[in-house]
């Protein structure tokens, strides 16, 4: 299998994309990838919901790339796309997808229906967590509409994205038996794909 061919495979895997309805927030993600604010923005002018909040403190990918958290860099990009500053909230805290959706969580308790937008190859780690971490809300998963070629950045290039997809692979039956999300099925041809790109050295992300 080639490396490519395997890597689209986890790509399909990882991707989501539920269909979206009006909902008590929009809930991004913090983390390398500016286009998940932007795409918070989109959905807010679009009438999908009256509020958002970002969540993120500065992890491993974003300690260097923005002076302030992950949530506040997303928050001055919200801006600049033109949603009004009342409307976001921060969650400045989380460190991993986890704590993202439960400290999320405490800023709306009152939410039954959330929109949560995330990177494209990470939407089905983020729709297993909340599953576990926040079951009483109706959470709808969605992404940039980003294709596989164009997801690379300068600051996160493709043997990064080859990584962490196959990092998030590893992390679907570690964390679900640590209680952190609900257990999803490997089918085989992502196990297959996820071995090759483990044989070829894309192990970056693997967790220790």
């Amino acid at each position: 299998m080639e490396i490519r061919t395997a890597a689209r495979i986890l790509w399909g895997f990882h991707c989501v994309y539920d269909d979206l309805q009006r909902s008590d927030v929009i809930i991004g993600l913090g983390s390398y990838d500016m286009r998940v604010a932007t795409r918070c923005a989109e959905l807010f002018h679009a009438g999908l919901s009256e509020r958002i909040i970002f969540s993120g403190a500065s992890g491993n990918w974003t300690s260097a790339l923005y002076q302030v958290t992950e949530a506040e860099a997303f928050k001055d990009q919200a801006i600049k796309d033109g949603v009004p500053e009342d409307a976001i909230m921060l969650e400045r805290c989380a460190t991993h997808i986890g704590e993202n959706i439960s400290f999320s969580a405490k800023l709306v308790p009152t939410a039954r229906r959330v929109i949560i937008v995330t990177k494209p190859q990470t939407q089905l780690r983020c729709k297993a967590t909340v599953l576990r971490q926040w079951p009483c809300v109706t959470a709808l998963i969605t992404a940039p509409a980003t294709s596989f070629d164009a997801q690379p950045l300068p600051h996160h290039d493709e043997r990064a994205l080859f990584c962490e997809m196959v990092g998030d692979v590893a992390r679907m039956k570690s964390y679900a038996e640590r209680g952190f999300q609900v257990p999803i099925e490997i089918p085989d041809a992502v196990q297959s794909a996820f071995d090759r790109l483990v044989n070829a050295g894309f192990t970056d992300h693997l967790p220790t």
